[in-house]
């Protein structure tokens, strides 16, 4: 019999194991992946460079960056956090980096560096992984569980399930008792068919607001237009945080743009009626005040109309509040949604109040743990649910042994 079996070969699922392996070195552990690759996600992640984590060491503030979650991530943030997710790589021989805005790279830009140290370092201490491995039925029994695959038969006294989005997972979860939170997408960008930006594909703003209009859900950051709609961090937290709103409206909403986020409505005006004083002989699309991307403001100018391609003492005070209007709360029509690359993530899962945050254990079935996107919590763009994975992992594949 096994000490611990862990069911899932992703980020959470392989670091459990290896947690659990470190607090017990004695302790049996097998993890059954039911693909023919581990670390799957991890390989993808970041364009390939694998965002392992955010400089954001500040437990409280960490939660800030969890939809769903952040509550019940405090306590286990006070054990492992971005912090020790550095310490833990770095101390394996893994350089890491931080980028600009925060996100955790290895320095050498490939996924496989941290693959290859998680796999290495798995192997190292003995886990037995077992690919391809379908799981048929798993039965509690009077001290465990026993799991029955196509080819053989397992038995353990802890049983961690790190499956990810998987319905088998959830399957697992609820015949011991458990309640699935519906799951629905979160980190998406958004389409809009009938933006007239589309032909400005590949131009981003280092600073808008997006909102959804008439929901108190609003989100600042960099955006980027597309050949679909928008995309970006800004559009993609805005995404994680009203994921159920945006899955009820069936994604069809109202995107609200401030396109100067750092000035009031008022503000602009000002501006506007200050360049038509000091500079009314020109031309708007020449006095370029806001510092847009060219491309941008003249097409935003032009389609506002032949007003605003006159001189600016030539528009009336009138079209000048229009234009402040419109760069304050600009509207677009979202028509669905597209997937963000690798970053797509699910909210939904395993319902918090049904575990145990100090051990990750189940409160229902004793012995039953839990790790990573399985459980009803998700994170925004930029390391965060990696961190999720790293901190549920280590708590729970700790637990799981002792």
């Amino acid at each position: 019999m096994y000490e611990l079996i862990v069911i899932g070969g992703g980020a959470a699922g392989i670091f459990a194991a290896i947690a659990a392996k470190e607090a017990r070195r004695e302790a049996r552990v097998a993890l059954l992946e039911k693909s023919a690759v581990l670390l799957a996600k991890v390989r993808i992640s970041g364009g390939g460079r694998c965002n392992v984590t955010h400089a954001c060491f500040d437990p409280h503030a960490l939660t800030q960056n969890y939809p769903r979650g952040s509550k019940e991530l405090l306590g286990p943030f006070h054990r492992f956090q971005a912090r020790d997710t550095m310490d833990w790589f770095e101390s394996r021989g893994v350089k890491l980096k931080a980028e600009a805005d925060g996100r955790i790279f290895p320095e050498t830009n490939r996924s496989e560096t941290i693959i290859d140290c998680l796999l290495s370092h798995a192997k190292e201490l003995g886990i037995e992984i077992y690919l391809k491995e379908r799981i048929q039925s798993v039965s509690k029994m009077e001290e465990g569980f026993e799991i029955q695959c196509r080819e053989r038969k397992f038995s353990c006294r802890s049983l961690l399930l790190a499956t990810g989005s998987s319905s088998e997972g959830y399957k697992i979860a609820e015949q011991f008792g458990h309640t699935i939170v519906n799951p629905v997408p979160s980190l998406f960008t958004f389409n809009v068919p009938s933006s007239p930006l589309k032909e400005l594909s590949g131009i981003s703003f280092e600073k808008v607001q997006v909102q959804i209009k008439g929901a108190p859900l609003l989100q600042t950051g960099p955006l980027l237009i597309t050949h679909f709609g928008f995309s970006g961090p800004a559009p993609l937290k805005l995404s994680a945080w009203a994921a159920r709103y945006l899955f009820e409206k069936e994604y069809h909403v109202d995107l609200i743009i401030n396109w100067l986020p750092q000035f009031s409505k008022q503000e602009i005006f000002k501006q506007l009626a200050e360049i038509k004083k000091s500079s009314g002989t020109k031309k708007l699309l020449s006095e370029n005040i806001f510092k847009f991307p060219k491309s941008f403001w003249h097409l935003f100018l032009d389609l506002l109309g032949e007003n605003f391609k006159k001189r600016i003492n030539e528009i009336s005070q009138k079209d000048l509040q229009l234009l402040a209007d419109k760069l304050h709360e600009d509207c677009y029509q979202v028509e669905g949604k597209t997937t963000h690359k690798e970053e797509f993530v699910t909210c939904g899962g395993v319902a918090l109040k049904e575990v145990h945050f100090k051990t990750l254990e189940s409160k229902i079935c004793p012995h039953l743990f839990f790790a990573g996107e399985i459980l009803d919590i998700d994170g925004v763009t930029g390391g965060f649910n990696f961190q999720n994975a790293w901190t549920t992992g280590f708590i729970a594949g700790t637990s799981s042994v002792n």
